[in-house]
């Protein structure tokens, strides 16, 4: 029986050095590949466990593979829609990002409609994404670089444990002077809001 708590997600972008892949990659209980992230796990020594998509950007099939011809939406999402059929519960992606900007962005938009069901947060070298639509509590390293990003209007927005808290802030989307690039003080951050659509990314 497939144990999907902790899942790894390998996309076709840019994947983080080794010791971090290796080490997310030991704390997955699944290795999911989309598409020709197959090829880049394979060719850092991680095997996936299955790869999902429409396969048009893989070099070379391995055993697993579940191909999913449909072209209504991108490789993330057939994986995500896997996931979700089968109840997962953490996803931590990687290979979200690098070569074309509209899918690296793409990528970050797309997991908007899942995270209802799936605890979704990206990953890279000295860097953490969450898509938050709702509050959190995450750890943080004392002196990292915090930042929150409203990609709709988020309403009453609270943080605490950084150097500029918010209270009940009303943050517009494309309005980020407040909430770039702030530090956090404590090992610990919250964040809460009534409503919207954010990322909070936190320096690792």
């Amino acid at each position: 029986m497939q144990n999907l708590s902790n899942v790894l997600l390998i996309g076709n972008g840019t994947l983080p050095g080794a010791a971090l892949l290796e080490r997310l990659a030991r704390q997955a209980t699944f290795i999911l590949a989309a598409d020709g992230g197959a090829d880049k796990a394979r060719a850092a020594g991680i095997q996936p466990d299955l790869v999902i998509g429409d396969l048009d950007s893989l070099a070379s099939a391995p055993e697993q593979v579940l191909r999913v011809p449909r072209q209504d939406n991108t490789d993330l999402e057939k994986a995500l829609d896997w996931l979700i059929a089968h109840r997962a519960g953490r996803v931590c992606i990687v290979g979200s990002v690098g070569g074309r900007w509209d899918f690296s962005i793409g990528n970050f938009l797309s997991v908007y409609s899942y995270l209802p069901a799936l605890d979704i947060y990206f990953a890279g070298d000295g860097w953490k994404i969450y898509p938050l639509v709702q509050g959190t509590q995450k750890a943080v390293r004392p002196g990292a670089r915090v930042s929150l990003i409203p990609f709709t209007a988020c309403t009453r927005v609270n943080l605490s444990g950084t150097q500029y808290p918010l209270t009940n802030a009303q943050l517009a989307l494309g309005h980020t002077g407040r909430t770039l690039s702030n530090c956090a003080q404590q090992a610990q951050i919250t964040v809460q809001f009534e409503s919207g659509f954010m990322l909070l990314y936190i320096e690792d």
